[in-house]
């Protein structure tokens, strides 16, 4: 190989190096490619997301009754059933009170008999009693009018004749007062009787009363929300609703008929972020069973009590929020679960970026700027954070282009 050859050989070599470092330094400077987002200024809304369920303000109530025995359910119907006023809505076990009502009505009948046969006795015992005091007032005037014939008599018959006149008259007078003292002894008696037959009475219509209250009816037109029977239910699982079979207790809830035009939400908010929530503040409802649009909604109340969620350790303590639906659909039941954003605060004119653009480095707050060919680090001050974006107090200026992902991360 000739002098000039290796010179040539040596030159292209040199020069495919130079090309190669160019290239890896063009390279190094140039942006990755990586997914950006505009920084905007728009209103930004703050949201607390939380989950709850549909419920009625107002609602009839369908309880198990008092003093009715032993309450067991034949027949109920389902939850979402519609029922006009009047329908059977639970139908309890009869068997044990209509047998005490049929005794009871055997008691009625006994007592109505002996009422009966002492009317009879108390007529009979009455023209019995006027046929004593008849006998006696014709025995009194009888001797009285042997007595008027003393003038003729003998002095020791006359003596006789007022003797037996005064022995009548005695008489007489005794048989007015038995008559009066059989007079109240019967209608004594008659009371009694009464009284029985009006204590057989009352306990015929109790029964009556107790009999009708096992079938439990609508007292409105509506839909059928069953209850839950806490005492079917064990202490990892939730409580069942009612169903045939199972045994109510005296003034047992076992299902409502609420009123659809009263529907609202009620949510669940943890004791840190119940501070945030205010009334009045307005709220987007999302309900799992109505998916093709949102509602919207305000806060009415907010409880002022906490209750205990078991379901993690320790306890949370919770606390209800109610908010009132503005635009009601005739699809919402109560039961319906549901998810809500609560707006928390609202700033008309802020400078909005994605979350995912946000990213934390050595303790600080930062966000990569695109900066012609590559990215230029930045650090920033966060403001609220809101279903995927958040505010920047500082650092930023509305147009820029910001990465999705850490371009230093990317290009390792």
């Amino acid at each position: 190989m000739t002098f000039s050859r290796k010179r040539v050989l040596i030159l292209a070599g040199i020069v495919a190096v130079v090309l190669a470092s160019g290239a890896v330094l063009a390279r190094r400077h140039r942006a990755p490619d990586l997914p950006t987002a505009e920084v905007k200024r728009k209103e930004f809304v703050e949201y607390q997301q939380v989950r709850g369920e549909v419920r009625a303000k107002h609602s009839v109530a369908i309880s198990a009754p008092f003093g009715a025995g032993d309450l067991q359910i034949l027949s109920l119907l389902k939850t979402g059933a519609t029922v006009n006023k009047g329908d059977v809505v639970v139908q309890f076990d009869i068997t044990p009170v209509r047998v005490t009502f049929e005794q009871k009505q055997s008691g009625l009948r006994s007592a109505e008999a002996q009422i009966r046969q002492s009317d009879a006795r108390s007529r009979m015992n009455q023209e019995q009693r006027k046929t004593d005091v008849l006998t006696a007032e014709y025995e009194v005037e009888r001797a009285r009018l042997d007595a008027r014939k003393q003038e003729i008599l003998s002095e020791i018959e006359a003596e006789k004749t007022k003797l037996v006149l005064a022995d009548k008259q005695q008489k007489l007078s005794e048989t007015q007062i038995k008559v009066s003292s059989s007079e109240k002894a019967g209608d004594a008696d008659t009371e009694i009787v009464k009284l029985k037959r009006a204590k057989a009475l009352f306990d015929v219509n109790l029964s009556q009363r107790q009999l009708e209250s096992l079938t439990l009816r609508a007292p409105v037109a509506g839909i059928v929300t069953l209850s839950q029977n806490y005492r079917a239910g064990g202490p990892n699982s939730a409580a069942p609703e009612f169903k045939p079979g199972d045994r109510a207790w005296p003034g047992a809830s076992i299902a409502e008929i609420p009123d659809l035009s009263s529907l609202r939400v009620i949510v669940s908010v943890d004791e840190i972020d119940r501070g945030k929530i205010k009334l009045n503040q307005t709220a987007l409802i999302h309900v799992e069973a109505v998916p093709d649009r949102d509602f919207t909604a305000y806060v009415a109340e907010i409880s002022t009590l906490g209750k205990p969620d078991f379901s993690s350790w320790p306890p949370p303590r919770n606390f209800d929020v109610v908010l009132e639906i503005r635009d009601a659909d005739p699809r919402l039941r109560p039961g319906m679960s549901a998810n809500a954003r609560i707006a928390l605060n609202r700033i008309d004119d802020a400078i909005v970026v994605p979350s995912e653009s946000v990213f934390q480095k050595n303790g600080k707050t930062i966000v990569y700027v695109r900066r012609g060919s590559k990215f230029e680090e930045r650090t920033v001050m966060v403001g609220g954070r809101s279903s995927g974006e958040c505010t920047i107090s500082s650092g930023l200026r509305a147009g820029e282009q910001v990465a999705l992902k850490d371009p230093e991360a990317t290009s390792r």
